[in-house]
Formats: C-alpha cells, structure tokens, sequence
C-alpha cells in the first residue's frame, strides 16, 4: 500500500477528534473520505501532512513512517496537501503563486517550465498570471490552489473540500481536473462533503463520524445504498 493509517488518535486538549480510524490507499487511487462537519476528516488529512501530530497510531507512506516527521519533510517524500479554503497567498501574483508551490525546485529552467504547463492545462489562470491572487474568483482560487500543489510533483495529493463554495458548474469542472489529475498518475486522498462526487470519481470510500470510521467500501456500493446515504451522508 501507498498510504496506511493504523489505529490513528488525535486530540486537541480535550476533544478527542480521531478516535483509532484506519484506512490505505493504493498506487494510483482516488480514495474518498466523507462525512458531516467535524467528522474528522481535515483533521486526518492534516495529520498525514504532519500540521497536527497523532496521540496515538501510526502513519506509513511508502513503508516509511512519519507520524513524526515535520511538514517540510512530508512535502519532500511527495506528500502535497490542497487545504481547505484554498489558502493561496492574496498579495501575490499567480505567477508567484505558483512559484511558491516549486520552492522545492533548484533548477529555474525547471521550474519556469513547470509554471507553462501549469497555465497551459489552466487557460484562466495564464490569462490571469499577473493578477494578484485576492482579485480571482473563487473558482480560480481553487484552480490555482490545486495549481500550486502539482507544481511539487506529488505522489499522493490530499485534497481539502475542493468544491466548497462553488457553483454547481464550477464544481463539474474541478472534479473532472481531480480524475484528470489521477489519470496521469498521481494518487489522490479525497475530503468531501459532496458525497454523491466524491463517490462518483473514487475507487474506494470511507465514511466518518465523530472521528470514527463508521463504514468502507467501494464507492459504487456505497453511492447506491440509501440508508446510509440518508445515515451519513443527507442523501
């Protein structure tokens, strides 16, 4: 397996926000992770990023632990994450977004390269390359966001609510760039409160609740079974 999380307990103070949820993910997959607010899942994606440390468990990636190692060094082994809210830096151009995004790059042949196939496989974010990133829209940010991350090259993207406060065409659009994404190769964790997307572009799927893993499966299966849509999902 590319990714393994056994027995994984995390905690702010008190709450206990992960309580011994396991899961992996194989080369080359789109797993899902779904579930209600404060579920559990940006939590577990930040875990495996190393913003926030584990109690409890153990994260494998590769056959390589790291629940211990600090973020820089998680990007390194090819681990990206696109947050949720997209976070890209307001003050900054697209251009010198993305050029943040290739900060691991020493080569700037390379990495101006990197930034042409990025705005080629975007047209909206070329034709905005020197606009600051707080003047786009919000489907832009996005683009840009997810833009950044594979200017690091990932082997495994964990995305964040990518569809979050997007139309419904705009949230078509990124999906379609998520299985594009995965097509070339990249493997793909999956936080999403749209359920019925999410299960249609993965392979796999867990479901969340209160920081427990309440159900896995196909995502197939699990698109097509009402009570747990109703259950978990508000379907």
């Amino acid at each position: 397996m590319l990714l393994e999380l056994k027995d994984l307990h995390v905690s702010y103070g008190a709450i206990k926000a992960l309580q011994g949820i396991s899961l992996d993910l194989a080369e080359g997959e789109i797993v899902s992770l779904i579930g209600g607010n404060g579920a559990g899942k940006s939590t577990t994606l930040n875990s495996i990023s190393g913003i926030v440390r584990p109690t409890e468990g153990t994260i494998c990636f590769n056959g390589q632990s790291i629940e211990h190692l600090p973020p820089d060094q998680i990007v390194g082994l090819g681990i990206i994450q696109v947050p949720e809210g997209r976070k890209i830096f307001p003050s900054m151009t697209v251009v010198e977004n993305l050029e943040m995004g290739g900060f691991l790059q020493k080569d700037r042949v390379t990495l101006q390269q990197d930034i042409k196939t990025i705005l080629e496989r975007f047209p909206r974010l070329g034709e905005r390359r020197n606009q600051k990133g707080a003047t786009l829209s919000g489907g832009e940010q996005q683009m840009l966001a997810i833009g950044r991350a594979l200017m690091a090259h990932p082997h495994l993207l964990l995305m964040d609510e990518p569809s979050m406060g997007l139309s419904p065409i705009l949230v078509e659009q990124i999906f379609e760039i998520i299985q594009e994404i995965n097509l070339q190769g990249t493997s793909i964790l999956l936080v999403e409160q749209n359920a019925q997307m999410a299960l249609a572009v993965a392979s796999r799927a867990y479901v969340l609740e209160t920081g427990r893993i309440v159900t896995e499966g196909e995502a197939d299966k699990l698109l097509n079974d009402p009570k747990l849509m109703k259950a978990y999902l508000g379907g």
